[in-house]
């Protein structure tokens, strides 16, 4: 089967009993929106409404009085204007859905208050024709036992209204009680289904993808092995045969490369070697006077052959260390001393420059157990490589850090910097970040090679415009930290090394 069939097949199953497990959340869902709909659209202003009500008998029952035994008018229209109010949310009342017993006791409140209105009436009638003596009689008895009829009816309205939000909130608790255990239920069955439908088709394709994507880091890390078995006839399957195929002809192209390189380079060495004596012979006037035209002609082959044979022994030198090919020579060695050596060598190319090439020494013990040739080669590289990247009135600082179990060296500079998207690739062979300024690309890769043959590593800091920082840090051995050694600190300026304080 195809890895999109698989890949199908396994999400309809999902998604089916997802869609299941949806279907049941909703139904329980709609039925819990509907008893609190009801409750909140119905219950609670029928509540309301029936205690604004309940609660304007004792005012009323007050005006009332007033108005019998004050005589003032006042009370009276005050009194027929709330129990307008009251009679308005009775009749509210009704609109709402109410069971038979609230509709029992809401009937009864009804009429207990239109008689009471009646016999307000009559009261306001006697006072008009001036006997307050019969109105108030009347509201000592009629008008009392009609306000008290209101007020229990709408009491006992209002305790069967709670009584039924009880009731609705009971149910909808167990709604919901029944709703999680049957979503929970099911959700738990569709995640065992799911997860026994997609753990097998996963598990073989994850299993190919890792073995895939490890062999594909080690291809791009240069480091090519052997194929990788092909174990299923899928898409999956389909790139790990394309994934051999091109990481063979990857591996042959590299050795083709690396042998054409190394080859070309021997075969180079003796005939530039050749070629850089015999002008030396002849820049010597060993074979006779020259005229200053031949002077200057030799100079040039001279120079142009000595250029060749670096960039011959670099491309050896960086084929050595990428094919782990390179034996150190270790030995006792003062690094301080020789980054002062390599400073002293790179100070009139900085003149020349302009550039104020300094140094500097953090620390007291700088004893190391390395190559001291390829050392001194990774010093030259940083240093070189600074100066020519910073402009005239810049400034280079070499910096060596004694840090416990390492040697930090800094080569820091204020040159044109390295844009970002060359930071990546600044230590790969042949890539630069300025060709315009001319370069094989292999120093950088050369200080990496080094170090990391020393058990180091190098990293690099750098903002375009503003200069970089490369730094190395070199593992030592205990008996070169236990070794006392150098002095506290030394600067290199433009006008030569001097001792700091």
């Amino acid at each position: 089967m195809r890895l999109a069939s698989k890949i199908f097949v396994t999400s309809a199953l999902v998604i089916a009993v997802l869609v299941g497990v949806e279907f049941l959340s909703l139904r329980a869902v709609g039925r819990l929106v509907f008893f609190n709909q009801e409750i909140a659209t119905h219950t609670v202003p029928a509540l309301q409404l029936a205690a604004s009500a309940r609660e304007a008998i004792a005012p009323l029952v007050q005006l009332e009085a007033r108005a019998v035994v004050l005589d003032d008018a006042r009370y009276a229209t005050a009194w027929t204007e709330r129990a307008e109010r009251v009679a308005q949310d009775l009749e509210r009342l009704s609109e709402y859905a109410l069971s038979e017993q609230e509709a029992m006791y809401l009937r009864a409140a009804g009429a207990a208050f239109a008689g009471y209105r009646r016999v307000v009436a009559k009261e306001h009638a006697l006072l008009q024709r001036g006997t307050r003596a019969a109105a108030l009689r009347l509201t000592d008895t009629e008008a009392r036992v009609f306000a008290e009829d209101v007020t229990t009816n709408l009491d006992e309205l209002m305790a069967a209204t709670h009584t039924r939000v009880l009731k609705a909130q009971a149910e909808a608790a167990r709604l919901e009680a029944r709703t999680w255990t049957a979503v929970l239920v099911a959700l738990g069955a569709a995640v065992c289904l799911a997860l026994l439908g997609t753990a097998v088709v996963a598990q073989r394709i994850t299993r190919s993808l890792d073995v895939l994507a490890s062999a594909t880091a080690e291809v791009a890390a240069g480091a090519f092995r052997e194929p990788i078995a092909v174990e299923s006839h899928d898409e999956v399957g389909a790139l790990a045969q394309s994934f051999n195929s091109m990481a063979s002809q990857l591996r042959q192209m590299e050795e083709t490369k690396r042998e054409f390189f190394e080859t070309v380079s021997h075969e180079l060495r003796s005939p530039l070697t050749s070629i850089r004596g015999a002008a030396d012979l002849l820049r010597e006037r060993i074979p006779g006077p020259l005229t200053e035209q031949q002077e200057r002609l030799t100079g040039i082959i001279g120079q142009s052959s000595e250029r060749l044979l670096r960039l011959v022994n670099q491309i050896l030198e960086m084929s050595r260390l990428r094919t782990g090919l390179v034996e150190l020579d270790r030995k006792p060695l003062d690094l301080a001393r020789l980054v002062d050596g390599v400073v002293e060598e790179l100070h009139p190319r900085a003149e020349e420059a302009g550039v104020t090439l300094e140094q500097e020494h953090v620390g007291s013990n700088f004893a190391y157990h390395g190559d001291e040739e390829r050392l001194q080669q990774l010093v030259v590289n940083l240093g070189a490589n600074a100066l020519r990247f910073t402009p005239s009135g810049g400034r280079v600082v070499v910096r060596l850090i004694e840090a416990g179990s390492e040697l930090e060296l800094q080569v820091e500079d204020t040159g044109v910097g390295i844009p970002a998207d060359a930071l990546p690739h600044i230590f790969d062979a042949y890539r630069q970040a300025h060709r315009q300024r001319g370069g094989t690309g292999l120093g950088l890769a050369i200080v990496r090679g080094v170090a990391d043959a020393h058990g180091g590593r190098v990293t690099v800091e750098s903002q375009a415009g503003k200069g970089s920082r490369f730094t190395v840090l070199l593992p030592r051995s205990r008996a070169d930290v236990a070794q006392s050694g150098g002095s506290c600190s030394v600067r290199c300026g433009a006008g030569g090394l001097t001792e700091g304080p």
